[in-house]
């Protein structure tokens, strides 16, 4: 018997005896979620802090450790799809408490590793496990909230991974130079230990006062057909669109948070490895801010078109001053980061403009499609950016570290502002839903 039904039809049968759910209960549960998200963004972007180190203990080149880094985005994206219809099918619970267990495996694998090989291994395998983690917070979200709070809850959901994003920072940074990279990623595994045990507790799949009929719903789509489904969800072209405006706006997090920053910091402002972390980190601290912002804005004024466009050309102007203008303050690059994380935070609207222009029953499905895009242009855009610094690189090395010219990173860098460019684009072929539901279950079944 499919998991969900074993664990929803015990719900049911008890909800007459419990009162309806409090508010904190349902950010509670939600939040406890997105700890996974939380725990994979910190898996994900903890290379741009001890890039160096790898690329010394294991000889390699930008090329080379891009491609590295890019497991994590393969891992990510053959199991998103399945991971959405796993989600819409079984439990979400169940399904987030294997992946954090897998994702704690391979963060002490990888500290264990001594081979590119090994080091491969867990990287892909940290991946896969990835690919559950901002499904299930939103699958989760979808039932434990209304619509019309979706923008809202999807904002804190991603500000839970951006602090993940920020940990893997200055203060991973510090705990390397003070311990090594090995024992570092060892402490966080003992962390991620911590968060399942948490999770284990405090997550449940359904709020008490969920109603027969939401069962019901649920067990139809069992029954409607693994094949119809797929279908539904994959010639919406607005999955699509959506998918590409997201992993456009993602770039300075992939490239920037995740691999290059600190190393570009570093090379072209003359700055200290610590102090390129303080800039970076700017990026997932203007993040933080901007997602719950965005998406209240977003649900207050009923739009969802037109803060994503805007969010788009600010940050084009953005990474165009933070490229060509040089010999910044540091001041002044704190203040360009956090605002790039900042305005970049419309990429959050993406996942509520999705889930109401599907049905409600594959909505893990469709924001697969938003994240199977997104990790795709992980795998894409990371060896790319690397094989463009390495194009006219001149080999020159300090302490068997890669050094780059401003120039290498200015060939690089310049990915970002077409991207940007394309997503204004992207935005006004989108539907717009003024922050309601377009579907519903009937156009599903």
């Amino acid at each position: 018997m499919p998991i969900i039904e074993e664990t929803e039809i015990t719900i049911i049968e008890t909800i007459d005896d419990i009162p309806d759910t409090p508010v904190w209960k349902r950010w509670l549960v939600v939040m406890t979620a997105a700890l996974l998200f939380f725990y994979t963004f910190l898996q994900l972007n903890m290379f741009n802090t001890i890039s160096g180190d790898l690329m010394r203990d294991f000889s390699i080149d930008a090329t080379q450790f891009s491609a590295l880094s890019s497991l994590y985005f393969y891992g990510n994206f053959f199991l998103l799809f399945p991971a959405g219809l796993l989600l819409d099918r079984f439990s979400t619970r169940h399904l987030i408490l294997f992946a954090m267990s897998i994702a704690i495996i391979t963060m002490f694998g990888f500290a264990f590793s001594h081979s590119i090989f090994w080091l491969s291994i867990n990287r892909f395998l940290s991946g896969v496990t990835g690919a559950f983690a901002f499904l299930s917070a939103i699958r989760l979200a979808s039932r434990w909230f209304e619509a019309k709070h979706m923008a809202l809850a999807s904002g804190f959901i991603v500000t839970v991974a951006m602090i993940g994003g920020m940990i893997a920072q200055t203060p991973v940074e510090i705990l390397s130079n003070a311990n090594g990279w090995r024992t570092t990623i060892m402490s966080m595994g003992w962390l991620g230990i911590a968060i399942f045990i948490l999770m284990f507790f405090v997550i449940r799949n359904w709020p008490a006062e969920v109603t027969t009929e939401q069962y019901e719903n649920e067990k139809e789509l069992a029954q409607t057909g693994f094949w119809k489904s797929i279908r539904i969800v994959v010639f919406n072209r607005y999955n699509w669109l959506g998918g590409a405006y997201t992993a456009f706006m993602n770039l300075p997090i992939f490239l920037l948070g995740a691999l290059w920053g600190s190393m570009y910091l570093v090379d072209t402002e003359h700055i200290s490895q610590t102090q390129a972390s303080y800039v970076i980190t700017m990026i997932f601290l203007g993040t933080i801010v901007g997602s719950p912002f965005v998406g209240w804005i977003s649900d207050r004024l009923e739009t969802r078109v037109f803060p994503m466009a805007g969010g788009a050309l600010l940050s084009l102007i953005t990474i165009l001053i933070i490229i060509f203008i040089p010999h910044l303050s540091m001041l002044t690059l704190l203040g360009l980061f956090f605002l790039l994380g900042l305005l970049t935070s419309a990429q959050v609207l993406s996942y509520p403009t999705i889930a109401e222009l599907n049905s409600p029953l594959v909505t893990g499905s469709a924001i697969s499609i938003i994240s199977l895009v997104i990790m795709a242009s992980g795998f894409i855009f990371q060896p790319v950016f690397g094989w463009f610094m390495d194009l006219q690189w001149k080999h020159v090395l300090i302490k068997k570290i890669p050094v780059y010219s401003i120039q290498d990173f200015h060939h690089a860098m310049i990915i970002m502002p077409i991207a940007f460019a394309v997503s204004i684009g992207i935005a006004f072929l989108l539907k717009e839903t003024n922050c309601r539901s377009q579907t519903t279950v009937d156009d599903l079944l």
